[in-house]
C-alpha cells in the first residue's frame, strides 16, 4: 500500500508511522530550532567552566560551524544536478541523530524539520525518501553493510552523483557532531541523555585489515574537462592531504563540502595518541583506508578490546571504542582513567575531536570507495 503524507505529520517518527492531524504537530523543543551556533547547539552558553578550552579550539570549532551552515542552510533551492531539498537534508540529519541517541541533536533537527513542507504523496517521492532514510540509518549505525548496491539503490530513486556525495557528507557530519557534543557533556560531568531502543551493532569484520588497502570509487569521479572553477579550487586545496589523492575527484562533486571538510581535517592536528584513537574507531567501523592512514597497529586488527597495548594506550582505545559505538552513553567515567594519568582537559578534548572526525572520515571513505 502506498504511504501518504498528511498535514501535521509528526516528524519525530518515520513516514510509515505518521497519522493524520488537524493541526501541525509541535516539535518536542521548539526553541532548539533557533540557535546561533548550529554545531555546538547552545553548549557554549552552558559550559562556563570550559570557555577557555572552547576558545583555544576556535579554529576547528569555527570550521565545524561553517560546515553546519553549509550543509543545513536556512533555505535550499534544488537544481537538476543537486536535487536534495532542505527537507531531505534535515530528515537525514534527524535519522542520524536518532541513531546516535544524542538528545540535543534530536531536539535541534526535529525542531528545524517540523515546519517544513514534506514531499508530495506520490509513490516515487515516498520511495525516494524511504531509500534516503534507510541508507542514512545503515551508514550511521553499521557502515559495514553499505556496498555498491546501496549506492545503486540511491541512483535508482533519482539521486545524482553530487547528491550521493552530499548525502554521505551530511551523514558523516552529524556522526561527528554527535560525538563532539557527547564529549563536551562528559567533560562537564553531565549525561548526554539516552534514547532507548538502539542496540550497538558488532564491530566490523577483520578480513582485509593488515593487507595493503586500496580505494576504488563506487561513483564516477569528476572529469577534469567538466570541473568548475570552484571544484578545481577545492581539489587544489586538498593536494597536501595525501590520503585524499584517490578520493578527491569523487568528493569534488560537492566542492563546498569538500573544502570545508578538508579545512576541518587540517585544523585538527594529529599526534600519536589521537592517531591511535582514530585507528581504533576506523577498525570498529570497518574502514581499512582510514585505519591505514591513522595508526596501522596490527594489535588492533583481531580485537580492539583485547589488543596487546600498554595500559595507557588501552585506555585511549577504550575511550575511542565507547565514543564510537555508543556516544549516547559516553560519560565522565570514560575520561577518568586518563585524568588519573594527569591528562588535562585540552588533551582529552583533542582525543574526543579526533575520534569524532574518524567517525566521519571512516564512513565517508567506506561508503564512496574502498575495495571490498
Amino acid at each position: 500500500m502506498e504511504h501518504r503524507r498528511y498535514p501535521g505529520h509528526n516528524h519525530w517518527f518515520y513516514e510509515s508511522q505518521t497519522s493524520p492531524r488537524n493541526s501541525q504537530a509541535a516539535p518536542l523543543v521548539p526553541e532548539a530550532a533557533h540557535i546561533d551556533d548550529r554545531f555546538l547547539l547552545g553548549l557554549q552558553q552552558e559550559t562556563s567552566a570550559l570557555q577557555s578550552l572552547l576558545l583555544d579550539n576556535q579554529p576547528a570549532l569555527l570550521a565545524a560551524r561553517d560546515l553546519s551552515q553549509l550543509l543545513f542552510p536556512d533555505s535550499s533551492a534544488p537544481t537538476l544536478t543537486h536535487t536534495l531539498t532542505l527537507y531531505d537534508r534535515l530528515s537525514t540529519a534527524l535519522t542520524v541523530a536518532q541513531v546516535t541517541g544524542v538528545q540535543r541533536l534530536c531536539n535541534h533537527y526535529s525542531a528545524r524539520l517540523n515546519p517544513l513542507p514534506g514531499p508530495d504523496s506520490s509513490r516515487e517521492s515516498n520511495n525516494r525518501l524511504t531509500q534516503i532514510t534507510q541508507y542514512a540509518r545503515q551508514l550511521a549505525m553499521q557502515p559495514e553493510v553499505i556496498n555498491a548496491a546501496s549506492i545503486t539503490a540511491l541512483d535508482a530513486v533519482g539521486l545524482t552523483e553530487p547528491d550521493i556525495v552530499t548525502l554521505n557528507q551530511l551523514i558523516g557530519f552529524v556522526c561527528y557532531q554527535a560525538r563532539v557534543v557527547a564529549g563536551i557533556h562528559a567533560l562537564q560531568g553531565l549525561p548526554v541523555r539516552w534514547l532507548p531502543g538502539i542496540t550497538p551493532p558488532p564491530d566490523a569484520d577483520s578480513r582485509g585489515f593488515g593487507q595493503p588497502p586500496s580505494w576504488l570509487p563506487t561513483l564516477k569521479p569528476l572529469e577534469l574537462r567538466y570541473a568548475s572553477a570552484e571544484q578545481l579550487a577545492a581539489i587544489t586545496f586538498c593536494q597536501p592531504i595525501t590520503e585524499l589523492t584517490d578520493a578527491v575527484w569523487v568528493l569534488a562533486h560537492d566542492p563546498a563540502a569538500l573544502y570545508g571538510w578538508a579545512m576541518l581535517n587540517q585544523r585538527l592536528e594529529p599526534n600519536p595518541s589521537t592517531r591511535l584513537a582514530q585507528a581504533a574507531s576506523a577498525r570498529i567501523l570497518g574502514s581499512r583506508w582510514a585505519f591505514q592512514h591513522s595508526f596501522p597497529d596490527d594489535a588492533l586488527i583481531a580485537s580492539v578490546d583485547e589488543a596487546e597495548l600498554s595500559e595507557e594506550q588501552q585506555q585511549i582505545v577504550t575511550l575511542a571504542a565507547q565514543l564510537t559505538r555508543t556516544p549516547e552513553r559516553f560519560s565522565a567515567a570514560q575520561l577518568q582513567p586518563l585524568l588519573s594519568r594527569e591528562w588535562d582537559q585540552s588533551a582529552l578534548f583533542d582525543l574526543i575531536q579526533a575520534v569524532a572526525l574518524s567517525n566521519w572520515n571512516s564512513r565517508l571513505y567506506f561508503a564512496l570507495g574502498e575495495a571490498r
